[in-house]
């Protein structure tokens, strides 16, 4: 049996909690180990439970979702963050990235699909609500990658050939060539072996 996905609740509003937690029972895959009503009791909690997902609210008193989510990445780098929020500014998503975050969903969405986000979150991959502008992020030596290119880059890292990163991403080979192109002038360099050197070192991928 896969080993299920652990998970930290934060949000002050105990009501909101309380609903999460009733959606994500349902889910085999996911379990919720803990749960924080403010930033500071979420670093507390990140620390001891080092969950694989935080769900973080954006919008809260005293320290908020950005700040929290800074801390627990610098003390807790294998937890992933996935922030929620009321606002879709893309100035807000943008501040959630910058500050560690690998999803950013609006709490008030429609087609809210909170398991999915989660496993997405959890497997590696960005997750960002469709209505919101998509974010650049930024990397080491102030260069910047999409959220579309650091999957790419993944893929790269994984040892993927351009054929094979089209036909999982479902593009064309050209699109990924540029791509790929995009990266290595963001990064500085000219070979694949520079690539995969530098997203590991500067930690842009997740390794198995």
């Amino acid at each position: 049996m896969a080993e299920k996905i652990t998970v930290l609740l934060v949000d002050d509003h105990a009501l909101v909690r309380r609903g999460f937690r009733r959606i994500l029972e349902d889910e085999a895959h996911i379990k919720v180990v803990g749960e924080a009503g403010d930033g500071r009791e979420a670093i507390q909690l990140a620390r001891e439970l080092t969950p694989k997902v935080v769900l973080m609210d954006l919008a809260m008193p005293g320290m908020n979702g950005l700040e929290a989510t800074k801390k627990i990445l610098t003390t807790c780098p294998e937890s992933s963050v996935l922030m929620l929020s009321m606002h879709s500014e893309d100035t807000w998503v943008q501040r959630a990235v910058d500050a560690g975050a690998r999803g950013y969903i609006l709490k008030n969405a429609v087609d809210l699909d909170l398991g999915s986000a989660i496993r997405r979150v959890a497997a590696g991959e960005l997750v960002f609500d469709a209505r919101s502008p998509e974010p650049r992020s930024k990397t080491a030596r102030g260069c910047k990658l999409t959220p579309r290119e650091l999957e790419v880059l993944q893929l790269i890292v994984d040892g993927k050939s351009s054929k094979e990163i089209a036909a999982q991403l479902r593009l064309s080979e050209n699109t990924v060539g540029a791509h790929r192109a995009n990266i290595m002038r963001e990064i500085g360099v000219r070979r694949t072996a520079e690539v995969v050197a530098y997203a590991i070192r500067n930690r842009l991928v997740n390794i198995s």
